[in-house]
């Protein structure tokens, strides 16, 4: 079979990876470099965990990751996956400690003592408790998808086209080019991110909201060990929406919150603006130690689209043998090789694989089929 995959982001670089080891040829279409450091998965790094709060259904299905993603780092080469270990704070960890015992995965449980003496970078609230997961870790995102582009460069199954824009993705599985030129094949699976409204039916298109977040890059010289040993942490704040990414192989501390995550028309630029920017270094003095201002040495910006309807991701059916990863969600680097295997199964035309996401209430989104016209 001959697959053309459209996006050159984790989920389409994997997914092209994935159908080139099931026997398939493969055309990857990406109209910036391959890897695109435009993608929205083309970042620092990403936290990868069990513990979903108040979503049993999907820490289960992300009971594997850790396993996956090692995987996928011995079959790419490469060094791109740490075990930092993840902390999620909550004030009520009962149900998650029993939630997480009941997978298999190690966790232990820290009391508020405990947090101020391991983490004196953190402030740490009256009540507040924490559950470590000390085997989760961090992607080094950029690198993982270094790697993948690399692993596909050299495998003659293979046809890398960059820079192309793609203009249409028509219902007889082909590809039309910016520049006139047609891909035929197969299959088709668009997984272009942000880009992909371009690319769905005007209906569909239309129903995903482009989200846009802003994050900081932190260097702080304070509690220089405890910052080397730091996890990923996540529910910083009273409303437990902040997070932080520890430094890792030399990266910055990268420090974000949803109060920084905001729907917008359209794809612009990526330059800060300095509201966001004062909003973020304003929430993180009051919930770090010694917060020091000028230790922040950027921010980013990075867009995603939602199916707001579903809660996130959609994988949708445009026509037989055409799919779309048509919205992320925001959620979905984490589980980048359980998708892309899926992903890979239907435009294979094989049995779909079971990755742990079929019996999540999402089934639209991760695992649906939604008819359109292109």
């Amino acid at each position: 079979m001959r697959v053309v995959v459209v996006g050159g982001g984790v989920i389409g670089l994997l997914t092209a990876v994935e159908c080139v080891r099931a026997g398939a040829e493969v055309d990857l279409v990406e109209q910036a470099g391959i890897p695109s450091t435009a993608a929205t998965s083309y970042d620092q790094h990403r936290v990868i965990r069990t513990l979903h709060r108040g979503d049993p259904l999907l820490s289960i299905a992300a009971a594997g990751l850790h396993e996956a993603w090692v995987e996928i780092e011995r079959r790419l080469g490469g060094r791109f996956y740490h075990r930092t270990g993840v902390l999620t704070l909550a004030t009520d960890i009962e149900a998650d400690l029993a939630l997480l015992a009941g997978t298999g995965v190690p966790v232990r449980a820290l009391s508020g003592r405990d947090l101020s003496a391991r983490y004196p970078q953190l402030r740490v609230r009256p009540g507040q408790n924490a559950v470590l997961e000390p085997a989760a870790g961090a992607v080094l995102a950029d690198q993982a998808l270094l790697s993948a582009a690399r692993w596909l460069r050299g495998h003659p199954a293979v046809r890398l086209h960059s820079p192309r824009r793609v203009t249409k993705v028509t219902e007889s599985a082909s590809v039309e080019l910016a520049d006139g030129r047609v891909l035929t094949a197969d299959s088709v699976v668009v997984a272009a991110g942000p880009w992909s409204r371009a690319l769905l039916p005007a209906a569909l298109g239309a129903s995903l909201t482009l989200k846009r977040q802003t994050m900081l890059s932190y260097s702080p010289s304070w509690f220089p060990t405890a910052w080397s040993r730091s996890p990923a942490v996540l529910g910083l704040g009273s409303t437990g929406d902040a997070w932080l990414m520890p430094p890792v192989a030399g990266t910055p501390v990268r420090l974000s919150a949803a109060s920084a995550c905001r729907t917008v028309a359209e794809l612009t630029d990526r330059q800060t603006p300095g509201t966001w920017r004062t909003h973020l270094v304003r929430r993180f003095a009051s919930l770090l130690t010694a917060f020091e201002p000028a230790a922040v040495t950027g921010a980013t910006e990075g867009y995603y689209l939602t199916d707001e309807a579903g809660q996130g991701p959609l994988l949708v059916r445009l026509a037989d043998g055409v799919w779309a990863f048509a919205a992320c969600g925001g959620m979905s680097f984490k589980f980048a090789p359980v998708l892309a295997r899926a992903l890979a199964d239907r435009a294979l035309g094989d049995p779909p694989r079971q990755t742990g996401l079929e019996s999540i209430d999402l089934p639209r989104q991760l695992t649906g089929d939604r008819r359109g016209a292109t």
